[in-house]
């Protein structure tokens, strides 16, 4: 759109003269969280039954929408400040509660009947007695939100109201008075590694992109979020763009590049329509494009929408898509900061590293660097999601144990079941058992265990979890993404999907050659996920195979059920599923019968029909067909409903 003279003047006013933002202080101000988990909730729906409820009782009130502040699990979420009172939060706040807010809170000032959750401390107003602060609930509690700080409290694309929270005001004075050789420097001090997955130390890769003797190089964000469970880089895009914009912008400065772009998948609109109106409104103000604050650095910023493959999370295959070809890792060296786009040198950063940047000038580099361990500073943005009674999204400082993660934030196991294992990492991580659930999340103590830091995906599984088909899961999704371009990933993951589809699989109609190589699954598994390891082009490959490899390690017992005992313990793989019916239970509509695709089920109708054992495949379609309960699934020798 271009500078506008006036817009750009004012952000100016507010960068160099610490003009705070200030919305109006006498209305009502709601703010609506409405990321993509609350809008999947019914965030719309509550935010229109607010406005009808305010138009009914004659209430002027500012509605602004934010991002997800994390709580996913008690979504939606909808934030009031009163005049002169702290800012309270609501939860699960439907169209009864979003009216009810309006008539008893608004309007009266009652919290009486509403689903009150916390408040925001506020020192020009009173504390609500008996309400929490917001950081001292459970799943807040243990939290230190660095790069999350914005998110589900501001505007998500307000400049001004960025700016007043702290934005552009250290990238404005480092361009005045930071050398590229400092602002390099502070990033070093501070330890910050890259947490797009492989932990590489993010000073080092803007180094060597920096003394690259090129007039033209590019600074590429890498939003290509793939793993399964994981939404951390959609939330902050969501909630808090500029804090990633301008920390692609001091990269920028950094390495004397003056192009970017942002590799974003297709499959998040809200996160790219946030992006556009926050790069639209910075070139407005002059923050983007050229001449930036009226000094000689220039830089511009493009979108590139990925086709949501998940081999382009991987840097090289990045950089084909955007070049127009196809998704494919190439093989290193040269790294792309020798030779990237378009042969230019090329630094490539995940959402979560660039959104860290800002607070690392804001605070000081040796401040960020006392968060932490000794080998992993700062903090760690993480996605929990599975068998927990709170999901959502949560930062913590490196060095946190999973165990406090799991049980503290998350509030344990749902419906009180037993933890077994946690996923981390996406398909590339591993899957890490109770013996080390008191491990800290650290980069080097990840690795220990066979399992990696990756994005930040947390899949919690509970003692139901057939870890042999979590494997098979994860497998199947490798394959699918593979690229197909080296051997070892190309042919080495189907052969490992094709062995655990058989593991899972019942042995009851399998010829004498099948049985042999199916035992035999155990040890070539071992070798081939080794070999794939070890072989592989791309990091994506190298990692394919740490689901097989991790859970071979710890529940290597559930294979040799599956495969010596042709039992599944978890009554989770189909084909190796006993199921019975009760007599008691049975009416003999004969509705299971039907059903059946291998003529198992025997009895005339109204009286008690009976599965024979040896036919049964295990399909569980006479489970799903009988409506009264009758069809029971064999677990551990017991019938027991499913």
């Amino acid at each position: 759109m271009g500078v506008n003279t006036e817009y750009k003047n004012h952000i100016k006013a507010l960068l160099e003269n610490n003009t705070t933002f200030s919305r109006s202080a006498d209305k009502p101000v709601i703010f609506v969280g409405a990321g993509t988990c609350g809008l999947a909730c019914g965030a719309a729906s509550s935010e229109e039954a607010i406005k009808s409820a305010l138009e009914s009782n004659g209430i002027d009130a500012e509605i602004i929408d934010v991002g997800c502040v994390g709580y996913c699990e008690v979504e939606p979420i909808v934030d009031v400040k009163l005049p002169g009172k702290p800012r309270v939060t609501f939860f699960q706040v439907d169209n009864s509660q979003a009216k009810q807010i309006v008539e008893t809170y608004i309007k009266n000032g009652s919290l009486e009947g509403l689903n009150v959750l916390a408040q925001y401390k506020d020192e020009t107003a009173e504390p609500i007695e008996g309400v929490e602060e917001i950081n001292q609930i459970t799943f807040f509690k243990k939290q230190m939100k660095i790069v999350l700080e914005n998110c589900g409290v501001i505007n998500p694309t307000s400049l001004e109201e960025y700016i007043s929270r702290g934005g552009f005001k250290s990238f404005a004075r480092l361009l005045k008075e930071y050398t590229p050789e400092r602002v390099i420097d502070d990033v070093l001090k501070s330890g910050l590694r890259g947490r797009g997955g492989g932990g590489f130390p993010t000073g080092k890769k803007w180094q060597f992109a920096a003394v690259q003797k090129n007039p033209h190089k590019y600074v590429i964000c890498n939003a290509d979020e793939g793993d399964p469970g994981a939404f951390m880089d959609r939330s902050v895009l969501e909630g808090d763009p500029y804090r990633v914009i301008e920390g692609m912008m001091t990269a920028g400065f950094a390495i004397g590049a003056d192009a970017g772009y942002v590799y974003i998948r297709a499959e998040y609109p809200l996160a790219i329509a946030h992006l556009e109106e926050a790069m639209d409104k910075l070139e407005q103000a002059g923050l983007l494009g050229d001449n930036i604050l009226d000094t000689d650095f220039s830089f511009k910023l493009k979108i590139k929408k990925g086709a949501g493959a998940f081999v382009c999370g991987e840097e090289t295959a990045l950089i084909a898509s955007i070049e127009g070809k196809r998704g494919m890792p190439r093989y290193r060296p040269p790294y792309p900061a020798v030779s990237g786009l378009w042969g230019y040198p090329t630094i490539i950063n995940n959402v979560e590293t660039y959104a860290n940047i800002p607070s690392i000038f804001r605070m000081g580099a040796e401040n960020f660097a006392k968060i932490g361990t000794a080998g992993s500073k700062g903090t760690k943005v993480f996605a929990l999601s599975g068998n927990i009674k709170n999901n959502g999204l949560v930062e913590v400082p490196m060095g946190i144990t999973l165990r406090e993660i799991i049980f503290d934030i998350a509030g344990g196991i749902a419906k009180e079941k037993k933890y077994k294992a946690v996923q981390i990492g996406g398909p590339s991580g591993g899957c890490i058992p109770e013996q080390h659930l008191d491990i800290s999340i650290d980069y080097e103590s990840l690795k220990q265990v066979g399992a990696m830091m990756g994005s930040g995906g947390l899949v919690v599984m509970d003692e139901d979890a057939c870890m042999v088909d979590v494997a098979r899961y994860f497998m199947d999704f490798i394959q699918k993404e593979s690229c197909g371009k080296c051997i070892p990933c190309r042919e080495g993951t189907k052969r490992l999907l094709e062995i655990l589809t058989r593991i899972t699989t019942s042995a009851k109609f399998m010829s004498e050659m099948e049985r042999l190589e199916r035992f035999g699954g155990i040890v070539y598994m071992n070798r081939l996920a080794q070999s794939i390891k070890d072989t592989a082009l791309c990091g994506l490959g190298q990692t394919a195979a740490n689901p097989v490899l991790s859970t071979l390690k710890y529940f290597k017992d559930e294979y040799e059920e599956h495969i010596y005992n042709n039992r599944c313990p978890a009554g989770l793989c189909s084909g190796m599923t006993d199921y019975k019916i009760i007599a008691e239970k049975c009416r003999g509509c004969g509705l299971c019968k039907i059903k059946c695709p291998n003529n198992a089920i025997v009895g005339e109708r109204k009286h008690v029909h009976y599965i024979i054992a040896d036919r049964c495949i295990g399909c569980g379609a006479c489970h799903v067909a009988c409506k009264f309960d009758a069809v029971e699934q064999v677990k551990e020798g017991v019938a027991s409903e499913n």
